[in-house]
């Protein structure tokens, strides 16, 4: 453990609660958290970069446009 010279007292990673991942459902592990592991870390972020994490438009925008008017 490290030592904190100026105090005398050694620092102390706070731990975080366990969760289910959000890919596999396992529980996730301090190294990877959210994830259980790199392999569901690295799953989720290749999901954002290829864009399948998107948030649904409307199919006409000029009529969402006049909707809002209102």
């Amino acid at each position: 453990m490290a030592e904190d010279t100026s105090t005398g007292k050694g620092k102390v990673a706070p731990l975080r609660k366990t969760r289910p991942c959000p890919e596999c459902g396992r529980p996730s592990t301090r190294e990877s958290y959210p994830f259980c592991s790199e392999r569901c870390r690295s799953l989720d972020l290749s999901r954002w970069l290829k864009g399948s994490y998107a948030i649904p438009v409307a199919e006409d925008e000029s009529r969402a446009d006049d909707e809002n008017r209102d």
